[in-house]
Formats: structure tokens, C-alpha cells, sequence
């Protein structure tokens, strides 16, 4: 039998052709191996009695025992819940904001006073949470200027971040101010492809901006809308680590411990590890069967886009 020619085999032609295109994937492809993929061979210690001394083939196998141990734990539930909670108040107050923003962006008429605005949305995005966090916390300080208004109006000063009922509206008002800028970036790019002819028409038949808005605007950018809503509801496991993380206190974990920060908390700080990584891996198998439904939900609806 012929062997076959290198030259003649298609996969080998394609990546001839492309090979200065693998070569710039490959340092994504290394990052994502290394930190995403070999991971994957620790997830054994959430079916496993972990002992750091005998290592992760060393120890004895547990089966199922933190499986069941946390759906017996009140405390997890209680996390999942928190995490179910703030991820779609996050979902149904944030995500909407980057698209009313952006259409507030696109009725100024100013060139240079639009890019004022959008510079000083888009700051805080590039700021880690650790920062964000500590001005937060001097805001909301029983010093700070918020107690300061409201003790002008004869009420009692607040620890606001000790407040169970107060947390959660400050860690959706702070998710506000952190990403509404830089969410509106793909919505506002959306605005710019649409025909202007459209606008002119409307003119010509006397609309005014709420109509352009209503009429034009948003059935314009409902594609990208739909699909930046299902990669976020694609993450509803993930309510904001780093933000929680720096904010709350054992005062309002009540309402504000999640899934990861209770993670991080039992398996880091008190060293439980296979508990830890059995609630790890049942948050990535629900962030798995998110994903799976988005996309099955994203192919249905590829037809109108």
C-alpha cells in the first residue's frame, strides 16, 4: 500500500498553513493546561481521606462520605442559597444596567464629553477589589460620609458591612459601580453598527429619543443582548469571591457567605481539604450543567440572530 505524502495530508497542510497562528495560541493553550487541566487530577481528594503526609495516592478512600456530609450540613445550604441569591440579584440589577448605560452614553451628542464619561466608568474595572473594597469600607464607616447625611437627618449612625439587611444592596451597589462601565463597551459597539438610515427615517416621521430607543435602538442590539445574557447566566455559580472576600464579616455571613468564600474559609483556613473539594466539585458540575443548558439555549436561538 502507498504510503501517503506528508505534503497531501490535510491536517498536516492546515497546520503548515497556520503554524504562526498555533504558535500564538500556544501560550494560552500552556496557561489553560497548566492551570485548568492538570488540576483535574486532585479533584480524587473530595472521594479521599486527604493527609498532606501521605500524599494524594496515599490516602484512604472515603467513597461518597463529604458528598453526603454536605447536604447534612446546614451551613452549606445556607451558602448555596447565599450564592443562588446574589448571583441573580446580580444578574437582574447589574446586567441590565451596562445596557441602559450604554444607551445613555449613545444619546450624548459630545464626542469629547462621551469619552469623559466612559473613561471614568471604565476606571474601576481595572481596579482589584482590594482597593475598591477599602473605599467602600471608608464610605460606609460609622465616620464616613454616609453616616455623616443620615445623622443629619436626626438618625443613629450605622455599621453598614455589620448590617445583615444593608450588605447585600452594598455588594449589588458596589458590583454596579465596578462593572456598568465596562459592560456597556460590546452594547455600545452594537449601537454603532446600526444604520443611520434608520434614525433619519424615524426623523422624517417625527420620533422622538424614547421612540428611537424603543423602536430602533434596542431591537437592533437584542442579538448581543440574549447573548451576553446567557454567558452570564452561564456563571451563576460564581456571585463575586474577591468582592465578598474583602467586604464581609462573620457579623453578616448569614447573608453574604458563598459557596467559594466557604471554601476557601474550610479548606485553606482549616485545612479540611477533601470536604473543601467535594463542595468545589459539586459547584463545578452545576457551573457545568449551566453551561451546557446556555449553550443548548444559545443554538435555539441562533436562528434569530
Amino acid at each position: 500500500m502507498r504510503a501517503v505524502s506528508l505534503s497531501r495530508n490535510p491536517l498536516l497542510m492546515k497546520f503548515n498553513r497556520y503554524k504562526w497562528v498555533y504558535l500564538l495560541f500556544l501560550p494560552l493553550f500552556t496557561f489553560a493546561f497548566v492551570f485548568d487541566y492538570l488540576p483535574i487530577y486532585g479533584i480524587q481528594i473530595a472521594f479521599k481521606d486527604f493527609r498532606p503526609v501521605a500524599g494524594i495516592w496515599g490516602s484512604n478512600w472515603a467513597g461518597l462520605k463529604y458528598f453526603i456530609r454536605m447536604f447534612q450540613e446546614p451551613t452549606f445550604l445556607r451558602v448555596f442559597r447565599n450564592t443562588v441569591v446574589i448571583s441573580f440579584l446580580k444578574i437582574g440589577l447589574v446586567f441590565p444596567a451596562g445596557i441602559l448605560f450604554a444607551l445613555l452614553l449613545n444619546e450624548i451628542a459630545s464626542v469629547a464629553t462621551k469619552r469623559v464619561y466612559q473613561t471614568i466608568s471604565y476606571l474601576p474595572h481595572f481596579m482589584s477589589w482590594i482597593v475598591l473594597a477599602g473605599i467602600v469600607r471608608d464610605i460606609t464607616a460609622i465616620d464616613g460620609p454616609i453616616n455623616f447625611i443620615i445623622t443629619k437627618f436626626g438618625m443613629a449612625p450605622q455599621v453598614f458591612l455589620a448590617n445583615s439587611k444593608a450588605f447585600v444592596p452594598i455588594l449589588i451597589i458596589s458590583d454596579l459601580w465596578q462593572t456598568v462601565g465596562w459592560n456597556s463597551i460590546i452594547y455600545l459597539a452594537a449601537i454603532t453598527g446600526i444604520s443611520k438610515e434608520l434614525y433619519e427615517s424615524a426623523d422624517m416621521d417625527g420620533a422622538g429619543r424614547i421612540r428611537k430607543i424603543i423602536s430602533i435602538t434596542l431591537p437592533s442590539i437584542t442579538p448581543v443582548i440574549l447573548i451576553m445574557f446567557i454567558l452570564r447566566l452561564g456563571g451563576v455559580m460564581n456571585a463575586g469571591f474577591g468582592q465578598i472576600l474583602n467586604l464581609y464579616n462573620p457579623l453578616v455571613y448569614e447573608v453574604a457567605d458563598i459557596i467559594d468564600t466557604y471554601v476557601y474559609r474550610v479548606g485553606l483556613l482549616q485545612m479540611n481539604f477533601s470536604y473543601s473539594t467535594a463542595i468545589g466539585l459539586f459547584k463545578n458540575v452545576i457551573g457545568l450543567m449551566m453551561v451546557l443548558i446556555t449553550n443548548h439555549l444559545s443554538r435555539r436561538i441562533e436562528g434569530t440572530i
